[in-house]
């Protein structure tokens, strides 16, 4: 195992290489760069307006060529800029400096906001993590008994009731679900029974310990519940789908006919086969959740998450925000892929992905 490990640890590094590669080149062909950006606050323009150059032209994303919103300006200024933003050396010189740096996890400096991408990212790490952990705890532990439940009652009135509800609730969309939970709870038309902005108080810093936990968990119920609602319908399907296709399996069969109990049969035997799929969605489920599915989220809440600085860096084409961003989900996501098929020889032993790759 400790092999496969480092295999795939190893399997990382061009992975990482070609998902930042395919990403540079696009981010780079894309009208609109950072010059472009300065050029049009430097005219008083909207950033939307400096997008929409005659016929899309011009190497605009590295700053090089002449675009409309570089007329008038002095060509020294824009030189100036493309030296300040890296622009002067060729793109694959850039691309190799980025990933040297990458490598020690220094992801420069933002180019509008004057920081730095790592103080950036730490800064908004907290509240998508809070977001996304707390969703994933609720969705798995509503979820799976659920779903066990509805294995076990399969075709009864429960399990039709319970399948309707979860997949409205999956029909609904999360930033929708989000503005009706303001307008019932948030003081938008009913009742003011939770903040509608921010994950903690203004007078936060002066409440007691107990107090804060409490202001904490106050401020989460509502973008929590948002962000779950849409997931509930798929991990409970796939839960009670996987345990249907195991409790008709000759090894239940043989179990029941030793005379197991149902209670012996379903956690000893057909639980450990059935979560085999469920871990095997964990890896994405958690990447999604906590950071592309938060960003309407954060939006609505006023969170200020990493989904909603990605998106305002790949608006103001901050480009060290865009790759630092890129590059820390994309770590995440092997890393938990990895962690995902190690629980799965945890969870059940006969896996051994050493044996098979060889």
């Amino acid at each position: 195992m400790a092999r496969y490990v480092l295999r795939r640890l190893l399997l990382m590094i061009p992975t990482l290489l070609g998902i930042m590669l395919l990403n540079f080149i696009i981010v780079q062909a894309a009208p609109g760069g950072p010059i472009d950006q300065v050029l049009a606050r430097f005219q008083g323009l909207s950033s939307q307006a400096s997008t929409r150059m005659e016929g899309g032209g011009g190497d605009v994303a590295s700053g090089s060529g002449e675009s409309r919103g570089a007329r008038g300006i002095p060509p020294a200024f824009i030189a100036k800029l493309e030296t300040q933003f890296g622009f002067d050396q060729p793109a694959y010189e850039r691309f190799i400096g980025m990933i040297a740096d990458y490598a020690t996890f220094d992801f420069g400096e933002s180019f509008f906001r004057g920081e730095k991408v790592t103080t950036l990212m730490l800064e908004r790490l907290p509240v998508s993590i809070s977001l996304g952990l707390w969703t994933t705890l609720v969705v798995y532990l509503v979820s799976i008994p659920l779903g066990i439940r509805k294995a076990l009652s399969h075709g009864s009135r429960f399990d039709v009731w319970s399948s309707g509800l979860v997949i409205v609730g999956y029909a609904i969309p999360g930033f929708l679900f989000a503005i009706l939970l303001i307008v019932l709870f948030a003081g938008g038309s009913y009742w003011d029974l939770f903040p509608l902005r921010g994950l903690t108080s203004s007078d936060y810093s002066e409440l007691s310990a107990w107090g804060k936990v409490k202001d904490y968990l106050w401020h989460i119920t509502l973008p929590v519940i948002a962000s779950s609602i849409g997931s509930f319908a798929t991990l409970t399907m796939l839960t009670k789908n996987s345990f249907l296709d195991e409790v008709h399996k000759q090894y239940v069969l043989t179990a029941r006919a030793k005379g197991a109990s149902d209670r012996r049969v379903l956690y000893g035997h057909v639980f450990r086969n059935a979560m085999l799929i469920i871990i095997a969605g964990l890896p994405a489920a958690l990447v999604g959740i906590f950071f592309t599915g938060s960003l309407l989220i954060e939006v609505i809440f006023s969170l200020n998450g990493l989904g909603l600085l990605g998106f305002e860096a790949v608006m103001q084409r901050d480009y060290p925000v865009i790759f630092g961003t890129l590059y820390l989900y994309t770590l995440i996501g092997l890393i938990l892929k990895l962690i995902s098929d190690l629980t799965y020889v945890w969870v059940d032993p006969r896996i051994d992905f050493e044996t098979r790759e060889s």
